[in-house]
């Protein structure tokens, strides 16, 4: 009897509960299923869904009138250009810092950093496209910052979202420049730091600042903004942190 009575408890939460839409860029798809849980531990009646996309596409969206009420981006730009423009309740705020790895399938003499991506054998290098993804943009500083752009313009492959970038490097290209945080992921665990993945020298590029920001959706909405402090608080950047985030 008691079985029962909680069975129809937990079937009228389910029923009843408020759901909310998250715009998400795609590097955070590694650690937002672990924040999604945390989240909905603290508030059953709150049932969360996430809508991935590189940050650009998912601001075109916003724009366009998608019902998203909280915006996490891949960097502070496009959360800014939307608060600019009034599509966002109030200003954003970083919420975590994203950096960048090198990665292969196979094992590498990584001790040669980025110039690794002029050897020969390498005929192509997965990177976001820096047009639409914060990370193609921290990527193609980094590639421009060791001097290699001439040399190896040819070998790139541009992903869509980071999230495409790391699937070209398991199946289209010979190495990948991609979200540090990916290589915290369960299927990533395999894979050996300095055999098949470095973190890329932080001083090829700019750490990307992560902006989050709540949209005019979201106003007056309740559980919208209990997700956004959520976002914000020391429970969820320990998430972060276990996914290689820093901040």
């Amino acid at each position: 009897m008691f079985k029962f009575i909680l069975m129809l408890l937990l079937l009228s939460v389910s029923l009843f509960a408020e759901r909310i839409t998250i715009a998400v860029a795609a590097n955070v798809s590694y650690a937002i299923n672990e924040l999604k849980a945390e989240f909905e531990k603290h508030n059953p009646q709150i049932k969360v869904r996430i809508v991935f996309g590189s940050s650009g596409k998912l601001t075109a969206q916003i724009r366009n009138g998608a019902p998203y009420g909280v915006f996490m981006s891949a960097n502070m730009k496009y959360p800014e250009a939307l608060f600019k423009d009034g599509l966002a309740v109030k200003k954003p705020t970083v919420y975590t810092e994203g950096t960048l790895a090198l990665f292969s399938l196979k094992p590498r003499d990584f001790s040669q950093g980025i110039l690794l991506l002029k050897d020969k054998n390498i005929r192509r290098i997965a990177i976001a496209n820096p047009k639409t993804a914060p990370y193609g943009t921290a990527a193609m500083q980094a590639i421009k910052s060791a001097g290699l752009y001439q040399d190896i313009e040819s070998k790139l492959v541009y992903g869509e979202s980071i999230s495409q970038t790391l699937s070209y490097a398991f199946t289209a290209t010979d190495i990948g420049l991609i979200a540090k945080a990916s290589m915290y992921s369960e299927k990533m665990k395999d894979y050996k730091e300095n055999i098949h993945w470095i973190s890329l020298d932080p001083s090829l590029y700019t750490i990307i600042n992560q902006g989050i920001v709540l949209l005019k959706y979201s106003e007056n909405i309740e559980s919208y903004k209990a997700f956004y402090n959520f976002i914000l608080s020391t429970e969820a950047k320990q998430i972060f942190k276990k996914y290689g985030y820093t901040l």
